[in-house]
C-alpha cells in the first residue's frame, strides 16, 4: 500500500464572515490515503470466498458439536473422573487383606463367579448409560458471540463475514489455522473474563500513556500510545514495579482495546479497524527491561486475539535505535505487515499525521486544531482551509466583520513555520486607526497552532499576514468562525 499526499480542492466558504486571499483557499478534504481489503463477498477472490464458506461450515459443526469451547473442558473433566475412579478402585483393593482375598477365591463356586461377572457387566452398562446421559444433557450454546456478533453461521448475523475474514487474513486463508486461532481467542477471553472487562474498576490510571482520540480521514478511530511518559520513575514504578502491577497494566491495555472496538462497525463496508499512533519521543524502551517485557506481552496478546484490527501503524518521533531495530526485524516481517507501518522523524511528524488525520481531528500537541473540551468549533462548522505560501512571498487572510459586536475566533498553523506572522483589525472607516491584534514576529519551526479571538467595536475586517522569506514553499492551514451576539 502506498502513502498518498493530502488532496485538496478549491471551495468557497459560505459563512457570515468572508475570507479573501491573494490565492483562493483550498478546503482540505478526505483522501484515500490507504485502502484496506474489501469485506464484501462480491469483492473477494475465488479462493477467499471458498475459504470463508469452508470456515463457516467448520465453525457451524464445531458450535453444534459443542467442541468450540467445551472440548478442552470435557477432556479435562473426563481425565479427572477417570483418574479419581482409578484412585478409588486402588484404595478399595488396598483395603482388602491378602489372606481374605485368597480365602474368598477358594470359597467361590462356578455359579457365584458367573453371578458376579453378570453383576459387573450390568454395572459397566449402567456407567455407560450414565455417561451417555450426561453427554445428552450438555446444552449446545448457539449464542456464542464475539464482539457482539453471533458466531453461529446459520443465524446469518450481518457482521460474521467481517469477523471471520479477520481470522482468515491473519492466517493467510488457511481455514484450519484460522479456526484454531478463533478457538484459542474464545477460550482466552472466557478464561480471562474479557467480555466483562469494560465493567471492571481497575486501580491503575494510564490515560496519559494511551488513549483514543478522534478519527482519521477514512473514519478509523485513532489510538495514541505515548511511550515517553514512562521516563518518569514515579509512573514507571507505579506501573511496572511488581508483577501484579504489570498484570494490571496488561489488563488496562486490553480494556482500552475493547473500548476502541466499541466504536467499530462490523457490517460489510463499515469501519472495522483502528489507526495506531506510536509516539516514541523520550521513550525508554531499550533501557527499561520491565517496560520492554510488558510491551512485548501486550503486543503478543493483541496480535493473537485481535487479528487485523490495526489498519495502519504510524511511528512518530522515532529515535535512532528504532531504525537499527527495524533493520534487524524487517527481513522477518511479511510484506502485508510491513505495508501497515509508516515512520516519521521528528521534523516531519505533523506533515505525516496530516496525510492520514484531518487537522480538526489531530490533537494540538501534534500540530492539529483539536483541543480538549473545546466548544468553539463543532464538527458541522469551521471547515479547515489550506493555502500554499510560495518561497519569498506574502499572503493575507481577510475575515470580514461588517457588524459591530462580531466575535471572530480562528485557528492557524504553518507546517514547519519559519515565517513572520501578524494579526490586525482594519476598520472600514478610513479615518479610524488599524488595531494591532498580534504584533508581527518571527515564528520558529517548533511553534504550535495559533488560537485567537477578537471582538470588533466598529465595522471592518481581520487581516492575518504570513510572510515567507525562506526558499521553501509552506502549507498554511486555518479555520475561523464568527458570532454576532447583537443579532
Amino acid at each position: 500500500m502506498t502513502v498518498e499526499v493530502v488532496k485538496v480542492e478549491e471551495e468557497t466558504q459560505k459563512v457570515d464572515g468572508v475570507a479573501a486571499t491573494k490565492e483562493e483557499p483550498k478546503s482540505v478534504t478526505k483522501c484515500s490515503s490507504y485502502k484496506e481489503e474489501s469485506n464484501f463477498l462480491s469483492d473477494l477472490k475465488e479462493f477467499e470466498r471458498k475459504a470463508l464458506n469452508e470456515f463457516k461450515a467448520k465453525l457451524e459443526e464445531a458450535i453444534l458439536g459443542n467442541s468450540l469451547l467445551n472440548k478442552e473442558e470435557e477432556t479435562i473433566k473426563k481425565n479427572e473422573k477417570a483418574a479419581a475412579g482409578g484412585v478409588v478402585e486402588k484404595e478399595k483393593e488396598a483395603e482388602k487383606p491378602v489372606d481374605e482375598e485368597a480365602e474368598q477365591e477358594e470359597d467361590k463356586n462356578p455359579k457365584e463367579q458367573i453371578a458376579q461377572e453378570v453383576e459387573k457387566e450390568a454395572e459397566k452398562e449402567e456407567e455407560k448409560n450414565e455417561a451417555e446421559g450426561e453427554e445428552k444433557c450438555v446444552e449446545v450454546d448457539k449464542d456464542i458471540a464475539l464482539w457482539g456478533v453471533p458466531l453461529l453461521p446459520s443465524k446469518g448475523a450481518e457482521g460474521i463475514d467481517v469477523i471471520l475474514l479477520k481470522f482468515l487474513r491473519a492466517r493467510e486463508f488457511k481455514v484450519n489455522d484460522a479456526l484454531e486461532m478463533l478457538k484459542n481467542t474464545l477460550q482466552w477471553r472466557k478464561g480471562n473474563k474479557i467480555d466483562s472487562i469494560l465493567d471492571e474498576d481497575l486501580e491503575v490510571d494510564l490515560s496519559s500513556a494511551a488513549y483514543m482520540n478522534g478519527v482519521d480521514r477514512e473514519g478509523h478511530p485513532v489510538c495514541y500510545n505515548i511511550y515517553g511518559v514512562f521516563e518518569s520513575d514515579e509512573l514507571y514504578q507505579k506501573t511496572f514495579g511488581t508483577e501484579e502491577k504489570r498484570g494490571q497494566f496488561l489488563r488496562w491495555r486490553l480494556r482500552l482495546m475493547e473500548q476502541g472496538i466499541q466504536k467499530l462497525d462490523f457490517k460489510p463496508g463499515g469501519i472495522s479497524s483502528l489507526l495506531q499512533i506510536n509516539d516514541l519521543k523520550n521513550a525508554p524502551v531499550l533501557a527499561k527491561k520491565e517496560l520492554r517485557v510488558a510491551t512485548k506481552q501486550a503486543v503478543d496478546l493483541l496480535q493473537n486475539n485481535y487479528p487485523e484490527f490495526v489498519a495502519r501503524n504510524i511511528i512518530i518521533n522515532a529515535p535512532f535505535w528504532y531504525y537499527a531495530l527495524n533493520a534487524l526485524i524487517s527481513p522477518f516481517l511479511t510484506q502485508r505487515t510491513k505495508s501497515k507501518f509508516v515512520v516519521a522523524r521528528p521534523a516531519k511528524v505533523t506533515e505525516t499525521l496530516l496525510k492520514y488525520i484531518p487537522a480538526e481531528e489531530l490533537p494540538v500537541q501534534y500540530g492539529g486544531f483539536k483541543r480538549e473540551n473545546d466548544f468553539e468549533f463543532s464538527k458541522e462548522g469551521g471547515a479547515v482551509s489550506e493555502i500554499t505560501l510560495k518561497a519569498g512571498s506574502t499572503e493575507t487572510i481577510e475575515i470580514q466583520a461588517p457588524e459591530i459586536g462580531t466575535t471572530i475566533t480562528w485557528d492557524l498553523t504553518v507546517l514547519g513555520w519559519e515565517v513572520s506572522y501578524k494579526e490586525e483589525f482594519v476598520p472600514t472607516d478610513e479615518g479610524s486607526y488599524t488595531i494591532i491584534v498580534q504584533k508581527g514576529k518571527k515564528m520558529g519551526s517548533h511553534e504550535g497552532p495559533i488560537r485567537n479571538t477578537f471582538k470588533n467595536n466598529e465595522a471592518g475586517k481581520l487581516v492575518l499576514t504570513i510572510d515567507n522569506a525562506s526558499s521553501k514553499k509552506k502549507r498554511v492551514l486555518y479555520r475561523y468562525k464568527t458570532k454576532n451576539f447583537s443579532s
